[in-house]
Formats: structure tokens, C-alpha cells, sequence
């Protein structure tokens, strides 16, 4: 379907990636991996045929059509949810056009009789033929159907596209790409804007997509579940294997435990073969052996050992000033886009020093609170800060906050007071922008280099409370790994938003949980308020959209029915439990592989615990599908 040969790309004489060469066939979801900067998005850009290469060939069937989605919306302001999915079908609109220009040609005209006025309805005709051919009768509901099937209402439709959060506008260009009937989806970091309804959505759209898919995904269970292929841009080469992400993990660190043992049974051979040629070449009836084993030492292919990319950025939150016991207090605040009512009469209070997470859907409104608690948008209600509160704040989309027509150290020398200005370069340094990256245009950065260049520009300002939103989108997981030790190490107060689990557990003491319009406050940490849910991710959270209000139904089950769905249940609960522990077992193994890999290997049968703990882990998991099947059949 689409080869791709010897592909190379340089920016400011520095290679991205340098003779490329895979296939692209159906069937294929692979997952495109990489650390911040690899270049893996500007992949997807000259696939897409956005970006020209420096070298290399990209071929492809003739008719072949490519769907891209980017890592930042620009929607057109003023369009409805309607016209926004109509932008889809780019040809059947242009036919309407010329329909809707003929028909009022026709309308205006007199002269019926004429080989003008003829020629018009000819040519009418010919058009509507070829408009019912591309389905130009039928788009209009089949793009309803779309949308109803993501989750809008029918009063939606007609609602502008602004009035709603980036998660819902993700949605929109997803029933766009689903509209268009594409061979190949390209999918640059799609699931950073979606709650888990429309995760769930789309994982099961593209296991059932026949064409090609490639994916940016920093998201490791949702890579996982999606593709059968991975492949990693490292360092300027990549490395292709039939797995998805977390075989492939595996399989990579025993390949290079291979290379290395491989490498120094060869180095052993190439020293005992240096050591004869030395002595023989003393000796004039050896002279002859001695440039025959020179000749085969220069034609021994030397085993090249796969390099690791372990540069990570520097990051510490140091805390301004101390500030008044309250930082921050609201008292009804409200807020709602058009007729979408958000927040309603919110009461919130927050003390110096607290760890609070936002959790909940996405447009139950956590980033909207943020914004207003840092002055962003208008509300209803009262908002007061407390004595000597300074903020420093993370947005979710850093398009929108910072500019592209400027450099990376324009960016931050404009941000830069008379203080630290001097120590712009050294700040840039630490989140990993050296030598000509400073002169890199922010509109050509990745969205993870976007979100390392708005953590280096905190730094330029004071604060002692921290309001960051969705921070880990877009950062690999060894950057996720430093952002999260850092706000450990933070002393001030922090808000965190976010639907990432493992981010958030041994970061925050207090959460809130969005809903309805309403918060609802868990005093503990994230477990805490997921045990207190009765469920063990937050994905499970997101998915539970019934209201536990609601009317219960008259129980008619028999005593023995009963008691067969309490044992159910008790085995439900135990094997989640289970599944909760393994997976944060293998999380915990997966850390220590990226962070000290010789020290963790080197640890007796750790690959064969590894792998047991992943083979019990699949068993519990075909165990919990069971208990949950037998327990449908008494609801």
C-alpha cells in the first residue's frame, strides 16, 4: 500500500532520521514510538505528503487516500458541529456548489428555448448524476449517524464548534476522518484530548479498520489494545517488530542483551587474533600467516550493539514566596458556553501546601475551573485569592499559548525578566533544547518539545501554586518519569488535572470528582477515591455514566440466584484486585528496565518472572471476562 524507502529528513544540518525504509500494508496498526523529538510527528507529516523529505521515496497505489489527524485542531470559528463534519466531503460540497449555480441560472433565465438555456439542463443533469454516484443524497445522514454513534445529541449539531472542549473537537475531526472512507490513517497522538468513551470508541473502530493506521501514542494501554506492529525512531534509525508495544518492549531489551553478549564474544575473538598477529609478524616465517589473520580480522563484520537514547530533561519547582494559609476560595461560581451550562454555583477551598486532583469526563468541566481560577475566562460567582498567591499555570493545548512565528529562545528571552534572563540558555539546556535547537520556530516543534518549552518557561516566572492541566500529554514516558518526581519534590500547593492513574498516584492527598454540572471532594489520594468508586482504574470511572440516583429495579431473583451473584461478585472483586497488583508489578519492572537496565537484568531469572507475571496476567484477565459474562446473564 505505501512503500517507504531511504526516507531522510534534516533540520539546521542535524539529521531527524536518515535512510528510512518500511512498509506500510493493510491490516498494519502499527504504533509509532519514540521519545520527544524523534521525529516522529514530522513521520506522519511526510507520509501525509505535509512535509517534503531531504531524500528518499514514498510510493503508493494511485487512488490511495490518507486521513491525518494532528495533534492541534484549527477549526474555522463560526462553523456548527453540522458544517464542521461536512468539510469531509470536499467534492460532494463543490458539486453542490455548481448545483446550487446552475439552478439559479435556470431561475433567472427566460429564454427556454435557447441552446444556452438547453445546455444548462444538460449539464444539470450530468452533475446530479455524478453527485448521487458519491453519495451526495445520503451524506448528510450518514453524518448524523456518525455523530450520534460518538456521542452528540441531536441538539448539538447545530451548536458552534467553540462552544466545546478540545475532547469534543477531537471527536469531530475523528467522524470526519471515519466519513472519508480513507485507506490509510495516519493518528498523531489522538487520545489526548478524549475521555475514555471515546477512547473505548476508538480502539474498537480501528480494530475493525481494514486499511493501514499508524499512531503517535504516548498512551501505552491504548497502543496495546490498537496495534500489531511497533516502531521506534531512536537516534536516527528505527527498529520494526510485529508486536505491540509492550511485547515489543521486551523483545527489544532481549535483542540488545543478545548484541551485547554477542559483542563480547567477538571482541574476546578479534583480541585473541591481535595478540597472534603481534606475535607472528616478529617472526619472518610467520609474516605470511600474520597478513592472512590481518585480512581476516579486517573482514570480520563487527556486531554494532542498538544505543539507547537515556537523555532526560532537569526539572525542580522551586516554591516564591510563602503565601496566606487560604490560596484559593470560590464561592458559586458558574459558567456555561452559549446554552451548555458547565459548573454550577462551584464552592471550592483551597489551602496552602494541598495536592488536589480534578478528575472526571471530559466537559464535566475541570479545565474550565482551571482556567478561571487562574484568570482565563469570564464566570459567574466569586473568586478570591489569598495573600502573596502567586500561580504558575500548565494549559492543555500550549498551541494556543504559544506563539509559532518565534523561536524557542525568543519564546523564553521575551518571558524572562532583568533577573534571570541571563540564564535563559542554561534553563533551555536542562529540558534537553542545545546548540541550534534554541533557534527551532515553536510552530515546528512536537507536541511533546511544545510541552518541555512551556515547562522551562514556569521556571522564568515565581510561584507558589501550581495549576497544570493534562501535563503529561505528549511526553514520553521517561519525561512523564522526571515531571512526576518533580512535583513530588514540589513544596508548594498543586492542582493537578488529569486522567492519568499511574501520573497521579503519590502526588495528590485531596480529589475532586467533576460531574453533572457539580464536584464532589475524596479526601485521600487517587486509590483512595477509586476504592471509595468501587472500581479499579479511571477508565472504569468515566465509562460509569449512570447516575447511582437513578431508581433501582424491584430485585426478583431467588435466594440461591442471590447467593450465586454475591460469590460472583466476591470473585469479581478478588480478581481485580489481582489484576490491579500485576499491573502495577509490571509497571514497577518496566520502570526499572528504562531507568537502570544492566543493574535489573543482571538480577537473577528476571525476564523469566517478567514473563510469568504477564502470562498470570492474561489468565486473570480471560478470568475476569468470564466472571463478568456469567454475572450479565442474572441482570
Amino acid at each position: 500500500m505505501l512503500n517507504i524507502h531511504n526516507l531522510s529528513i534534516s533540520f539546521q544540518g542535524e539529521y531527524l532520521f536518515e535512510d528510512i525504509t518500511f512498509k506500510l500494508g493493510n491490516g498494519d496498526r502499527v504504533g509509532l514510538i519514540g521519545k520527544n523529538g524523534a521525529g516522529k510527528s514530522t513521520m506522519l507529516k511526510i507520509l501525509a505528503k505535509e512535509l517534503e523529505p531531504d531524500s528518499g521515496q514514498i510510493a503508493g497505489d494511485k487512488e490511495l487516500k490518507i486521513g491525518f489527524l494532528k495533534q492541534d485542531i484549527d477549526f474555522v470559528l463560526g462553523r456548527t458541529v453540522l458544517e464542521e463534519s461536512y468539510q469531509a466531503f470536499v467534492e460532494i460540497k463543490a458539486i453542490e456548489s455548481q448545483m446550487q449555480e446552475i439552478n439559479t441560472q435556470l431561475a433567472e433565465r427566460t429564454d427556454y428555448e435557447s441552446d444556452g438555456y438547453n445546455q444548462l439542463m444538460i449539464d444539470l443533469n450530468e452533475i446530479q448524476h455524478q453527485y448521487e454516484i458519491l453519495g451526495g443524497y445520503s451524506y448528510q445522514g450518514e453524518t448524523e449517524k456518525i455523530l450520534q454513534g460518538l456521542g452528540f445529541k441531536r441538539e448539538d449539531f447545530n451548536k458552534l464548534t467553540d462552544t466545546f472542549s478540545g475532547g469534543w473537537r477531537m471527536r469531530i475531526e475523528l467522524a470526519k476522518l471515519l466519513l472519508q472512507n480513507n485507506d490509510v490513517l495516519l493518528l498523531d497522538e489522538p487520545t489526548n484530548h478524549l475521555d475514555i468513551e471515546s477512547i473505548i470508541w476508538l480502539e474498537g473502530f480501528l480494530k475493525n479498520y481494514t486499511g493501514a493506521v499508524a499512531i503517535v501514542s504516548h498512551d501505552k494501554m491504548f497502543l496495546d489494545n490498537v496495534t500489531n506492529r511497533t516502531i521506534e525512531i531512536s537516534l536516527g534509525r528505527i527498529y520494526d517488530y510485529p508486536k505491540p508495544y509492550t511485547k515489543y518492549l521486551v523483545l527489544r531489551e532481549e535483542l540488545r542483551t543478545q548484541q551485547l553478549a554477542s559483542q563480547k564474544n567477538q571482541q574476546k575473538q578479534i583480541e585473541q587474533t591481535e595478540k597472534l598477529i603481534e606475535k607472528f609478524r616478529a617472526k619472518a616465517s610467520k609474516a605470511t600467516m600474520a597478513q592472512s589473520l590481518i585480512k581476516k580480522l579486517d573482514k570480520i563484520d563487527r556486531i554494532e550493539v542498538d544505543e539507547d537514547d537515556n537523555s532526560v530533561m532537569t526539572l525542580n519547582f522551586p516554591v516564591s514566596i510563602t503565601p496566606g494559609k487560604v490560596v484559593v476560595e470560590t464561592e458559586d461560581i458558574s459558567k456555561n458556553y452559549g446554552e451548555n451550562q458547565v459548573l454550577s454555583n462551584i464552592n471550592l477551598l483551597i489551602e496552602r501546601d494541598a495536592k488536589t486532583a480534578f478528575v472526571g469526563q471530559n466537559g464535566q468541566g475541570k479545565s474550565t475551573l482551571a482556567k478561571i481560577l487562574v484568570g482565563d475566562i469570564k464566570h459567574e460567582g466569586k473568586l478570591k485569592l489569598g495573600h502573596n498567591v502567586q500561580i504558575g499555570y500548565f494549559a492543555q493545548n500550549q498551541a494556543e499559548y504559544l506563539d509559532g512565528s518565534k523561536t524557542v529562545l525568543d519564546t523564553m528571552i521575551d518571558a524572562a525578566n532583568e533577573t534571570n534572563r541571563s540564564k535563559v540558555r542554561d534553563i533551555l539546556g536542562s529540558f534537553l533544547f542545545r546548540g541550534d535547537e534554541v533557534e527551532k520556530y515553536v510552530r515546528v516543534l512536537s507536541g511533546g518539545e511544545r510541552n518541555r518549552l512551556a515547562l522551562a518557561k514556569l521556571m522564568l516566572q515565581p510561584f507558589n501554586v501550581l495549576i497544570m492541566d493534562e501535563p503529561t500529554n505528549h511526553l514520553d514516558i521517561k519525561s512523564k518519569n522526571v515531571l512526576k518526581e518533580a512535583l513530588q519534590r514540589f513544596e508548594g500547593t498543586l492542582i493537578l488535572v488529569s486522567h492519568d492513574r499511574d501520573f497521579l498516584q503519590g502526588l495528590t492527598s485531596t480529589v475532586y470528582e467533576f460531574k453533572d454540572e457539580k464536584i464532589k471532594k475524596y479526601l485521600g489520594d487517587i486509590d483512595y477515591y477509586l476504592e471509595k468508586r468501587q472500581v479499579d482504574n479511571l477508565r472504569e470511572v468515566e465509562k460509569r455514566t449512570v447516575s447511582k440516583d437513578a431508581p433501582k429495579e424491584k430485585n426478583n431473583q431467588s435466594y440461591e440466584e442471590q447467593k450465586k451473584v454475591k460469590s460472583l461478585n466476591n470473585k469479581l472483586s478478588n480478581t481485580e484486585s489481582k489484576i490491579s497488583q500485576l499491573e502495577k508489578e509490571i509497571k514497577e519492572a518496566d520502570v526499572e528496565l528504562a531507568v537502570n537496565y544492566d543493574e535489573t537484568v543482571s538480577k537473577p531469572n528476571f525476564f523469566e518472572n517478567y514473563q510469568a507475571k504477564k502470562d498470570e496476567l492474561n489468565k486473570l484477565m480471560e478470568k475476569w471476562e468470564d466472571i463478568t459474562l456469567q454475572l450479565e446473564d442474572y441482570n
